[in-house]
């Protein structure tokens, strides 16, 4: 009877044994199927542009959600020329995630640049507006009117110039020849447009940009409408099929407008990775860019239009895993 309690208790502690080990092989497996792995940490570059830009305004406020959100990722910011510029130094490596118009990586991809079929989206974010700005006393009143003049073109390698050289051919004008093209980005435009270096200037952005709010503020400009060219802009083709026809609302530039609408013509703003991106530092970003919606909103008023039903209409690009996992998540 006593030789027998040290094995009925030695059994017991086996089977206790067991079934610590299935229940522990149980849990690594439950962590494992559900995606629970370490939180993502390390430095990640976001690519935006140039400084006085909606771009990089836009990832200011991102850094500071990421710091809330994502403690462990130290978010910098790399400026840039634009979208194409942003493009190359993702595939390049130097920025791990960038900010890029859907025509500018259309071209990217068109033109068979390097690395362009690792690119992937994180989300759709808000809609790029083209603006033609002139002194209010100029008398251009369309863009056939810009021939022989000094225009603001984009920097190379920014969506902007992208844009305005297929609106000029809209316009029937030769990039090189009818204009004298000045390849400078929106940190130096108004400069020069206000000391009379310049007789008009293109840009594309969200709305409001600052720097034309601020131009705004101490020399008079208008906006001349780009309405009339959406007919002949899509007549282009394929490359154009990402621009829509649209309306700068009175109230976008109120010391510019005199309480006029604009009728000009919008793209679409995207979040883009490469498919080596981590998928839990992916769905983690895809994440904060939807629920700070509202926060950064409030400075840029651009960002108000991003909505997490429009945000997984990425094309030209699939979506990163990372950012679909997010997306299934919160599916209703």
């Amino acid at each position: 009877m006593v030789s027998a309690l040290p094995r009925a208790f030695g059994r017991r502690a086996l089977q206790l044994t067991v079934a610590a080990s299935v229940a522990l092989g149980m849990l690594l497996w439950w962590l494992l199927s559900t995606g629970a792995a370490p939180s993502p940490g390390g430095k990640v570059t976001l690519a935006t542009g140039v400084p006085t830009g909606v771009y990089a305004r836009y990832g200011e406020l991102l850094k500071q959600d990421m710091a809330r959100d994502m403690p462990e990722v130290d978010l910098r910011l790399a400026r840039s020329e634009g979208s194409i510029d942003n493009l190359r130094q993702l595939v390049a490596g130097r920025a791990g995630f960038a900010i890029a118009t859907a025509d500018a990586v259309s071209t990217y991809r068109s033109r068979g640049e390097p690395g362009a079929a690792r690119l992937r989206a994180c989300a759709r974010l808000y809609d790029d507006y083209m603006q033609l700005v002139v002194p209010k006393d100029s008398p251009v009143r369309s863009t056939k009117e810009l021939r022989r003049l000094r225009v603001g073109v984009g920097a190379d390698g920014s969506g902007v110039q992208l844009i305005t050289r297929r609106l000029l051919e809209a316009a029937g004008l030769d990039f090189d020849k009818d204009i004298e093209p000045v390849r400078v980005g929106i940190d130096r435009m108004p400069g020069l447009l206000e000391r009379g270096e310049l007789d008009a200037f293109f840009w594309s952005g969200g709305l409001p940009t600052t720097a034309v709010q601020h131009l705004a503020q101490r020399f008079p400009v208008r906006l001349v409408q780009l309405g009339d060219l959406s007919p002949a802009l899509h007549r282009q083709g394929e490359r154009t099929r990402y621009y829509r026809a649209a309306v700068m609302p009175a109230d976008a530039y109120p010391l510019v407008q005199d309480g006029q609408a604009v009728k000009t013509i919008a793209v679409a703003n995207l979040l883009v990775t490469t498919d080596r991106a981590d998928a839990a530092l992916t769905e983690g970003i895809t994440r904060t860019v939807i629920d700070s919606r509202d926060r950064i909103g409030r400075e840029v008023h651009a960002a108000q239009k991003v909505d997490l039903r429009t945000a997984v209409f990425t094309d030209p690009l699939a979506l990163h895993q990372g950012a679909r996992r997010y997306y299934v998540s919160v599916k209703p």
